[in-house]
């Protein structure tokens, strides 16, 4: 029997229904519940975390674009408070997973030598009596911070400052092997964002910590199916990504997962990267018409070869680049409209000045409609993004004063229209 054989435009339809990005998110009278950030955790499967606060909290800006302007404090509430519906672990980087998912992560933990990066790998040779104490300083006084453990170790071991980005202090050190094996993990974070690390024991719900330990096969397999699940419709590469498994092990996964008729091979005109696979329970809506402004860490442009096959999008993540370099800036999200992709805002929350900046917008790529059909829905929609943040105006530009990108000079036009 031949592949079923979609069009690029079904494709992008089946991936935005499955991150639940194809239709407005819905009018409210009260703000999302904690039951709508569920469903979203649940169709996701993962919220990744970075420590950029240059707009919003890479975690807190995926359930903003699919539910709106939500009380971010329940996300606070579903990490740092029993029964537990969010943990943090290592899954497509740093991130927030369901207590479900957590389990099927412990052949990462156990693998550390392979899975982590030099700092953590090495604790155990570099600091092994350390490893000890601080065991036992979480088992009698967790949930503490790093700056709290620090406190112990400072005389012996003091914090250097001379490193760039990972001057970790030896604690901190300790602490992220122990994290990333799975021993502790965070209890919630405090109001300066750091970790409040426990035993992995104390923070689980009971119900989970009772579940027998799956096959590293079995995990996999189910990682495999949460990605293959998240995205709809995919190659091995982006199924893979989502978890940051290495293909070689994801392929046999896939593999079980046809024969068990829950992916099945399609084919998908002008997707040149490989074979693709779609979810049994994957919906090709007949249109997509939804509106979102994403973070650079949304788990739809998670992997960035697909965002271009699907929809003709370079994006990359361009914080490290030198700023005479940068293409589109900084803080760049990409804005969805429809089922195209036709916008790029540099974005800032400037908080003291209750300013949210638009450094840039550049139109990017997409059907091509007149900007004026792309610049009102931003425009709408950076409105809504600045009121969820508490942000009282936006302004565009940059801050020599110039209008950067090609839509700049319309969208502070329409942004002064609707003030």
């Amino acid at each position: 029997m031949l592949p079923e054989r979609l069009s690029l435009s079904q494709a992008r339809r089946i991936t935005l229904r499955a991150q639940g990005l194809d239709r407005p998110r819905p009018e409210r009278g009260a703000a999302p519940s904690m039951r709508q950030l569920q469903q979203v955790v649940d169709r996701l499967g993962v919220l990744q975390i970075d420590s950029v606060n240059v707009l919003a909290r890479a975690h807190l800006m995926p359930t903003f674009s699919r539910v709106g302007a939500y009380d971010p404090a329940l996300i606070d509430r579903a990490s740092g408070r029993a029964p537990r519906r969010l943990v943090e672990t290592w899954a497509h980087m740093a991130s927030f997973v369901p207590p479900e998912t957590y389990r099927l992560l412990g052949w990462r933990q156990r693998d550390y030598l392979q899975q982590a990066w030099g700092a953590i790998a090495e604790v155990p040779l570099k600091h092994s009596p350390i490893v000890d104490e601080i065991r036992a300083i979480i088992a009698e006084r967790g949930p503490v911070t790093a700056r709290q453990v620090q406190e112990d170790f400072e005389a012996d071991h003091p914090t250097t400052r001379g490193e760039w980005g990972w001057n970790w202090s030896v604690a901190k050190r300790v602490l992220e092997y122990l994290f990333f094996t799975g021993e502790i993990t965070s209890a919630g974070r405090n109001g300066a964002f750091e970790r409040r690390y426990d035993l992995t024991s104390r923070v689980l719900p009971p119900a989970v910590l009772a579940a027998p330990e799956p096959s590293d096969e079995d995990a996999i397999r189910a990682l495999t199916e949460i990605g293959a699940r998240a995205h709809g419709i995919g190659t091995l590469r982006s199924i893979a990504d989502y978890f940051r498994i290495k293909e070689a092990r994801v392929a046999p996964a896939i593999a079980d997962l046809v024969d068990a008729g829950v992916l099945h091979e399609v084919t998908v005109d002008g997707w040149n990267q490989g074979r693709v696979w779609r979810h049994r329970d994957a919906d090709l809506p007949r249109r997509a018409t939804g509106r979102a402004l994403l973070n650079p860490f949304d788990p739809l442009v998670f992997e960035r070869r697909r965002v271009e096959a699907l929809f003709g999008l370079r994006y990359r993540i361009e914080i490290y680049v030198p700023e005479p370099q940068r293409v589109w800036g900084y803080y760049v999200l990409p804005f969805l409209l429809g089922e195209s992709l036709p916008a790029l805002v540099d974005l800032k929350a400037d908080r003291q000045a209750g300013v949210l900046r638009v450094h840039a917008a550049h139109r990017s790529v997409g059907p091509r409609t007149t900007d004026a059909d792309v610049v009102e829905p931003l425009a709408a929609e950076l409105r809504e993004l600045a009121g969820w943040l508490g942000l009282e105006d936006i302004v565009v530009g940059h801050r020599d004063g110039l209008l950067r990108g090609d839509l700049a000079v319309d969208l502070s036009h329409a942004l002064r229209i609707a003030a």
